[in-house]
Formats: structure tokens, C-alpha cells, sequence
């Protein structure tokens, strides 16, 4: 451990000087593993239809990043395709809200800032950086043409961090049997909780470069001695797949001014109350056309 101390430390010092006008954009694709087992045994479903979920699915959690950064500020947003008409409604587009969002974050005022629609209403999110206790292992390898460094870390699993949600399952055949009879139930009515369940906390790994001496890294992902390369956060995978520092042309890094400033536990539970009502309207609709 005092070999990978004094290495950072030796890279952290030699581009000291550099690093005071340090510009960089750093480009992430994500993935994420999902539970899709509460499809299987479901006689209702086409093969067809499970194909299209499948690839919806997909859509929704294969994305584009981009992290543009100076030495203390950061701005992280997704490179978004526009959609065909029609596209981004009903729960497809209640679920990319909960995804979507540019993100600011300053380090040294440990503050962020993210803009975000919800059903037409445009919110700001101002809140403190989350401070991970990182743990740095002493194991190393190559990310592309940097050398990057391990780093682990446990964090509160978010109350719509959907990706990391998994199917109930039961302990035996009946209990198993009577969690699908649940799961349809839940199907029906628009009510995942009995069918669903998510983990208090999840393991975050990180490799970061000291090459690149910042404490950035993509999303909420930061506070390491270099620039983090790749997150491996529960059920998600972000890699960063290109880097360009100090280019001619650079963007401004500031903030989104446009929205009403809330906290992130505000803007939680407007967004539970929002899909709430949605979950309601939408099994009534499902409940009247039942009874035709």
C-alpha cells in the first residue's frame, strides 16, 4: 500500500502545474445487468413480446455519456438521439426521468446541480456531493493507454435506483408458486412493491487514473486521486471509451440556471408522488377495461 501511496503521489506531483488548466472531456457507455426472470413462466406472453421488452429495456440502459471537467468543476450529461413521435411517454417516459438529467458538481463547494423534467415540469436539484469512504486496494491495470488503479466503496442503494431492483423469490416450490400468483397480481394493478425488491446498500468499484489528476469521474462518482475510468455499481457498468485533454476548443462548465430549486429529497418525493398517481390512473384504466 505505501508503493501505490507514493506512486500517486509521485504522478499527483509531477503534474501539479499542469493540472491548473487542465480541460478534459471523457466519454462512458453504460450497462446494466437486469433481473428479467419475472418474465419466465408467463403463458400470456409472446415471444414476440418478450423480445420487444427485451430491446426497450435495452434502450433504456445502454447509453452515451460525456464528463467534460476543469480541475475543480465537472458537467456529466447524456448524449441523447432524438426520439421518434410518440416515444417518451406513459411509464417509458417516467423511467427516463429517473434516469435523465445533466449533472454539475463543484468539488470544491462539495455541492451538485441537476436539471431534470418530470411530466412537462422542469426541476433544479441542488444537493451535497455524497462522501464515499473509498477504500484503495493496491490493485492495478490498463484502461486503454492509462494505468488505473482499484478502488471499493459501499453506498446507500437509491429509493428509484430502479437497475438495482430484483424479482421476489420464494424459498421453495410453493412459496415460488405463490410469488407469481403476486407477480401477476402486480402486473395487473401497476404495483411492483410484492413483486420487487432492492438491496439497503451496494458495492461500488472504481478504477481511477492518478495520471489524469482530478477527483471526478462519471454521475455522482468521484473523490479519488485521478480521474475514474470505470464504475462498477451494483447491476451497472460505466467505462469510459475515450479522452481527450486539454483540446483547442472547450465548452464552458457551469451549472443549469432554468428550474425550481429543490433538494434531491424533495425531488424524490414529488417524483413518488407523481408515479403514484400514474400507477393509479393506470390500473383504473386496466380495472374499467376488465369490466367491458
Amino acid at each position: 500500500m505505501k508503493k501505490i501511496l507514493l506512486l500517486i503521489a509521485v504522478v499527483l506531483g509531477a503534474t501539479t502545474i499542469n493540472a491548473q488548466e487542465m480541460y478534459g472531456e471523457a466519454t462512458y457507455m453504460s450497462k446494466v445487468k437486469m433481473d428479467n426472470s419475472w418474465m419466465e413462466g408467463d403463458r400470456e406472453m409472446t415471444p414476440e413480446r418478450r423480445k420487444r421488452i427485451e430491446e426497450n429495456m435495452k434502450k433504456m440502459t445502454e447509453k452515451t455519456y460525456v464528463l467534460k471537467f476543469n480541475r475543480t468543476e465537472s458537467t456529466y450529461k447524456e448524449e441523447v438521439a432524438l426520439e421518434a413521435p410518440g416515444q417518451g411517454r406513459g411509464w417509458g417516459g417516467m423511467m427516463g426521468t429517473m434516469m435523465a438529467g445533466e449533472k454539475y458538481k463543484n468539488i470544491n463547494e462539495g455541492m451538485y446541480t441537476e436539471q431534470r423534467d418530470m411530466m412537462g415540469k422542469t426541476f433544479l436539484i441542488q444537493d451535497s456531493l455524497p462522501q464515499l469512504e473509498w477504500k484503495i486496494t493496491g490493485e492495478s491495470r490498463k484502461i486503454g493507454n492509462y494505468t488505473a488503479m482499484k478502488a471499493t466503496a459501499t453506498m446507500p442503494s437509491g429509493e428509484f435506483d430502479w437497475t438495482n431492483f430484483r424479482r421476489r423469490r420464494g424459498g421453495n416450490a410453493e412459496e415460488e408458486a405463490a410469488q407469481k400468483k403476486k407477480d401477476s397480481i402486480a402486473q395487473a394493478t401497476g404495483d411492483l412493491t410484492e413483486m420487487f425488491e432492492k438491496p439497503d446498500e451496494i458495492v461500488v468499484t472504481a478504477w481511477f487514473t492518478p495520471e489524469i489528476p482530478v477527483q471526478h469521474g462519471p454521475d455522482i462518482y468521484g473523490g479519488l486521486p485521478g480521474l475514474i475510468l470505470e464504475v462498477n455499481a451494483g447491476n451497472t457498468t460505466l467505462l469510459c471509451s475515450q479522452i481527450t485533454i486539454n483540446p483547442e476548443e472547450r465548452e464552458e462548465i457551469k451549472p443549469a440556471k432554468k428550474g425550481d430549486v429543490v433538494t434531491q429529497e424533495e425531488y424524490d418525493a414529488t417524483l413518488k408522488q407523481k408515479m403514484e398517481e400514474m400507477r393509479q390512473r393506470w390500473s383504473g384504466g386496466r380495472g374499467r377495461g376488465r369490466g367491458r
